[in-house]
């Protein structure tokens, strides 16, 4: 029953806010916190190979259930979307929003779509949750984002409704394979596609995985990410980047990996050269941008890259890196657009060459985009360079005959993401002085938020044995 509580908070504060106004702001961060002390509840419960289920009927015409189910990759995820949704309120709770009831409800709706995908064990449950989670972002964008919103936001559509009938085609194709009892059960999928011939396998494996990647997104499925990041609001571009990204990866992991076995081994070289080049062509990008989101944009992608090459790299530690890069990516790059949301804030632009010497009129804030940054490249000590090093390890001992080939380019990106993200800090926080149009350093919403991330940055890089148990003997392919 515990698990319900993970989706009704945010699902119940999320309705209460859009009639609550004023309210709105202090209900989103209530709700959020008491999400949060759930979720460490549960992980305090997950051990390795440990799990928590819950279900009831739900459609049995359709042979489907409210099933929930959380592991420790599940569990972790929930722990994720727990830690950022108060970031991201706390951070923003001085600044004013229109309309904030329909924005911070329609936050909580996503959040409770967010970790309704991460729980569900049922595959029409798993949609449902899938679309939940989309829908608010649709309006978050096309209301409160930038001058080509609208533009932006349609193209953003088009991409996630194409993924998301393709997905349902193929959940519904799989169920018919289980005609009577809960067909879209887990179980009864993974059954029904390990089942059916190499053909069939193989046109659904482009049917679940291009959904997925689209998601992430990896190349070539990403051309809809760096604008849409661009003219998000700061939160949504969080929720974005930072969650819902990590949706993609989990149903690869989860809903296509054990689904079609021999597709995704004939496929596995392709996806991996796929992401390769991603990694490399993304850090490209990144180092010729000068708009803040844009440049955290790519990086993003190139990050993602290096989880997708690895996921379909067929090794335990790769696996094991996956999951654990996936809450350490989603820390560093929430960490990141706080930074940029204070700096556009304070100095009106995102444009690097229109900033310069926030070190000397913001020393604080300085601080923490460094540590955030140099965590961002997965520098020893901190939380990124365990799973990276991990991903990396993972592709390298793969069974793929190219897997020197592969962690030779994808290391590539490592030096590339060092050259894109120091030059980062160096063109905003140094060199010439440019002077705040308002504001000062950080306030104390911003000081607790960022305080949040650095801390886990440190902890989790000095001692990550907390993931690394909560995640162990979890293959994310093995579920009751």
């Amino acid at each position: 029953m515990i698990l319900i509580l993970l989706i009704l908070i945010p699902l119940v504060a999320g309705i209460i806010s859009m009639f609550a106004k004023g309210a709105a702001k202090g209900i989103a961060l209530f709700s959020s916190l008491a999400t949060l002390a759930v979720a460490i509840l549960i992980s305090t419960d997950i051990h390795s190979g440990a799990q928590i289920s819950w279900s009831m009927p739900w459609i049995p015409t359709l042979g489907s259930e409210i099933s929930l189910l959380a592991d420790g990759m599940s569990a972790m995820l929930c722990l994720l979307v727990g830690i950022v949704m108060p970031v991201i309120f706390i951070t923003n709770s001085d600044k004013e929003v229109e309309n904030q009831g329909s924005f911070y409800g329609l936050m909580l709706l996503s959040q409770a779509g967010i970790t309704g995908v991460f729980l569900a064990s049922d595959a029409l449950l798993f949609y449902f949750f899938w679309e939940l989670a989309l829908v608010p972002v649709y309006f978050l964008c096309s209301i409160w984002g930038g001058e080509k919103r609208i533009a932006v936001t349609f193209k953003f559509f088009v991409y996630t409704f194409v993924g998301s009938v393709m997905l349902l085609a193929a959940l519904i194709y799989l169920s018919l394979q289980n005609p009577g009892g809960n067909s879209f059960a887990w179980n009864n999928i993974v059954r029904a596609g390990a089942s059916l011939p190499a053909d069939q396998q193989q046109w659904l494996f482009w049917l679940i995985f291009i959904a997925f990647a689209i998601k992430m997104p990896m190349f070539p499925f990403h051309t809809w990410q760096p604008d849409t990041y661009e003219q998000s609001p700061t939160p949504v571009t969080i929720i974005l980047s930072a969650l819902m990204v990590k949706m993609g990866v989990f149903g690869v992991v989860r809903w296509l990996l054990p689904v079609v076995p021999e597709a995704v081994a004939f496929w596995s070289d392709t996806v991996i050269t796929l992401s390769v080049i991603g990694i490399v062509y993304a850090s490209l990008l990144a180092i010729v941008q000068t708009d803040l989101k844009r440049l955290v944009a790519y990086s993003s992608i190139a990050h993602m890259g290096l989880m997708s090459a690895t996921a379909f790299s067929d090794t335990n530690v790769g696996m094991h890196g996956l999951m654990v890069q996936m809450f350490n990516h989603g820390i560093n790059i929430a960490g990141m657009w706080v930074i940029i949301s204070m700096v556009e804030q304070r100095w009106g632009t995102r444009n690097m060459k229109e900033l310069g010497g926030m070190a000397s009129t913001a020393p604080l804030m300085t601080i923490a985009l460094v540590v955030i940054a140099l965590a961002n490249i997965a520098l020893p000590l901190t939380n990124g360079f365990v799973g990276e090093f991990m991903l990396f390890n993972g592709l390298f001992v793969s069974g793929s005959q190219y897997h020197i080939v592969f962690m030779v380019i994808a290391g590539l990106g490592i030096i590339l993401g060092a050259v894109y993200t120091l030059n980062m800090v160096q063109r905003t926080a140094y060199g010439e002085t440019v002077a705040m149009k308002t504001g000062g350093d950080l306030a104390a919403s911003e000081y607790i938020g960022l305080a949040i991330i650095i801390g886990l940055i440190i902890l989790l890089g000095v001692y990550p044995a907390p993931l690394l148990q909560l995640t162990a003997g979890v293959s994310g392919l093995m579920m009751p």
